[in-house]
């Protein structure tokens, strides 16, 4: 059965130690509650009498109520008489620990059911400017929200201090979620600070997120394989304009480039891949903030993209498609316009 109650101003008492109750004391308050928390029944002072909730916590060592199932029961007679409702909780952990959580292309619905248990369960959340970052009061309700997003060519908190952050919370006994956009092991550092956490012993969990390179062009229409058009594609960072050398790989190997970070160097990139063999009208796409209420396509070729993406005034966060499946893409969007219009027609 579930059962959900308004808890704003009602009393809540929490029996538990200190450290076991912690996160349970914080979600309550954060709830609304007027939350007074004790060791233990006998040492509660006053009555239950006004208590709408107890929450007992269990599995800390001693059950909070006493000794046994007599101190049990006592509990329960002493709610029954108050007209207070008995609920019990799990202790939280008494060493703390870090979860490098990818929180997939901004859309909460793309977290993984890890990622949206780990971020309920968070004391912390270290989070990035990308990501479902406007649902995390609801997403992580009892923790403490810690902007340490990166913004182009500006670094609020460096890497060496979400490093030192995640051990400084997690050396305090909390459950620290850094919460990465995209996955975090896919351009975004997670490997760094899966290292800071082993060098401090800290445990650490990585949960893989939805990358943005595969889910913004599939927002878009755009498949980033096709039978018959592309057989592979190839990820990469736009953050510097790569070398000579790089442009020439890529354009040899042939199927799908996808670049993350690449609006700032999309003249030299498309400049490159020219230099190295790949035709003017291989069709090009730039997908702006992808799964959100502002996401735009702007699509062109590789001699016409730069110019096309210049007059939309294309920003960052943005993926980048180079190759036929753009073509593949559009053709989908088209047919898929053609078909709604029909059906309201025929509707109408």
């Amino acid at each position: 059965m579930h059962v959900e109650i308004d808890l704003t101003g009602r009393r809540v008492v929490v029996l538990g130690h200190a450290g076991a109750a912690r996160r349970i004391v914080t979600r309550y308050r954060v709830a609304g509650a007027a939350v007074e928390r004790f060791d233990t029944l006998t040492a509660m002072t006053g009555g239950l009498e006004g208590v709408t909730l107890v929450v007992e916590v269990q599995g800390a060592g001693t059950e909070a109520s006493g000794r046994g199932d007599d101190a049990g029961g006592v509990l329960r007679q002493r709610c029954l008489e108050a007209g207070a409702l008995l609920t019990r909780e799990p202790a939280g952990r008494d060493t703390g620990h870090v979860s490098l959580v990818g929180g997939g292309p901004g859309a909460p619905g793309l977290l993984t059911l890890d990622a949206a248990a780990a971020l309920r369960d968070a004391d912390v959340v270290l989070h990035d400017r990308l990501g479902p970052t406007d649902a995390l009061t609801d997403l992580a309700p009892s923790a403490e929200l810690i902007d340490v997003g990166k913004l182009p060519g500006h670094h609020r908190v460096p890497q060496s201090g979400i490093n030192a952050l995640l051990v400084e919370h997690a050396l305090a006994g909390r459950h620290v979620v850094r919460l990465k956009g995209g996955d975090p092991f896919v351009f975004g550092r997670g490997s760094e600070e899966l290292a800071a956490c082993l060098e401090a012993r800290i445990p650490c969990t990585v949960l893989p997120g939805i990358s943005s390179s595969i889910a913004v062009p599939a927002a878009a229409g755009i498949p980033v394989t096709h039978r018959g058009v592309s057989h592979l594609f190839t990820v990469v960072s736009g953050h510097v304009p790569l070398t000579d050398e790089e442009h020439l790989h890529l354009a040899g190997l042939g199927g799908t480039i996808v670049v993350l970070m690449g609006v700032s160097t999309l003249p030299q990139l498309v400049a490159g891949l020219g230099r190295a063999g790949m035709r003017p009208d291989m069709p090009v796409a730039v997908v702006e903030r992808g799964y959100s209420t502002s996401q735009r396509t702007t699509s062109g070729t590789l001699s016409t993209i730069v110019t096309a993406a210049g007059a939309a005034r294309c920003q960052s966060p943005a993926v980048l498609v180079i190759g036929e499946v753009v073509r593949v893409g559009l053709q989908l969007q088209g047919s898929a316009a053609h078909l709604a219009r029909l059906t309201e027609s025929l509707a109408s």
